[in-house]
């Protein structure tokens, strides 16, 4: 590697790609996903991130994000990412400034990766070879026969032993309606898969007590935001009220929050796309192994395979539908997850690259 390492002004992009069916979970509706990209070039290597934000993001990030790293030192991420930091000061960390910042570190340590002509999980270190993930979708759209095939797909055709699926519809308002689902999601996948549950922060204090403790006679062992993620408190509360495992963390963006979060939940939640890159990652995870407690990560599957497989402490990762949906379509090289683990060791950097010309028709700035 020669001296021309100068980091380049980041190309930015955005496509908005219509979801297959009509979509929700308890508190959201959707029907469409939007995922911005980010390439950013130093010598003769150019790297590759993303996040799932509004397309708004892509202009943050190329009129104050990207500015702040240009003519940097492509081999000093800690200090670009600072950098970062820094220059939304008065924008906010948090929100569409923080997914910009995490799509750009994460092309950031690609690039690093393919400048040194090494697979990302090899330059961050491994922990393991193989990093466990789970099906994730479920909607409270999907009628039944939809769930089943879903549920099917994942459990008795690619073999993944642990599905999550979403409750708390209609802001908890069809409990009856979640429970049902629940059951009919045990039916397909079996006794001896892992059920988990979404409520998206949908129930009360009280009620997701209540309905926890119906959901345990389906042997549900993860409930995921049952109440609000910023309800500390009541996650607590419900933690500490049922056997299952309560997580969150998802929309942590920076450490203070995830400090705040790890006393409230059993497993720690973190986000590569919205906490700021995979440098916020890693350090979330330290934090959270130093309070004996395990990580996983929130969508985004493929941005977070490599780091995945680089904590001790990793429970597993999300193998969200619509984003497997996204990535598959857009990026050659995408992982296979049957067996239920995905192997982050094919190809320089994080090994995928982007069909630019093949994904144009979704484009939207």
């Amino acid at each position: 590697m020669k001296d021309a390492v100068t980091i380049e002004r980041p190309v930015v992009s955005a496509y908005t790609v219509p979801a297959d069916a009509p979509e929700a979970d308890g508190t959201f509706a959707w029907d469409a996903t939007t995922i911005v990209v980010v390439a950013v070039a130093a010598g003769d290597a150019t790297g590759t991130g993303w996040t799932y934000a509004p397309a708004a993001t892509a202009a943050l990030l190329a009129e104050q994000i990207g500015p702040a790293v240009t003519g940097r030192d492509a081999m000093d991420i800690p200090a670009v990412h600072d950098a970062m930091t820094k220059a939304v000061r008065d924008t906010g960390r948090s929100g569409a400034a923080g997914c910009a910042i995490s799509a750009l570190d994460i092309a950031l340590w690609d690039l690093k990766a393919r400048l040194l002509e090494v697979p990302l999980v090899r330059l961050l270190g491994a922990a393991r070879d193989e990093v466990p993930v789970y099906g994730s979708g479920g909607f409270t759209t999907y009628h039944d026969t939809h769930l089943a095939a879903q549920l099917n797909g994942w459990v008795h055709g690619q073999h993944i032993p642990r599905v999550k699926i979403k409750v708390g519809e209609a802001w908890g308002r069809a409990a009856a309606r979640d429970v049902s689902r629940v059951r009919t999601a045990r039916e397909v996948i079996g006794a001896h898969a892992e059920l988990y549950v979404d409520a998206n922060g949908a129930y009360t204090r009280k009620q997701a007590v209540r309905v926890g403790r119906v959901l345990a006679e389906q042997g549900v062992g993860w409930f995921e935001e049952p109440v609000s993620s910023d309800d500390l408190r009541g996650l607590a509360l419900v933690r500490d009220a049922l056997v299952c495992d309560v997580t969150a963390g998802e929309h942590g963006c920076d450490l203070p929050y995830f400090a705040r979060m790890i006393p409230s939940v059993d497993c720690l939640q973190v986000d590569a796309t919205r906490c700021g890159g995979l440098t916020e990652w890693l350090r979330a995870a330290a934090l959270a192994q130093a309070h004996g407690l395990e990580v996983s990560a929130h969508c985004a599957p493929h941005a977070h395979a490599a780091v995945a497989a680089c904590v001790p402490n990793l429970r597993h990762v999300e193998w969200f539908h619509d984003h497997v949906r996204i990535e598959s379509l857009f990026f050659d090289g995408a992982l296979d997850p049957t067996g239920g683990v995905i192997r982050p060791d094919g190809g320089v950097g994080h090994g995928l690259a982007l069909r630019t010309e093949e994904v144009e028709e979704f484009r939207v700035a």
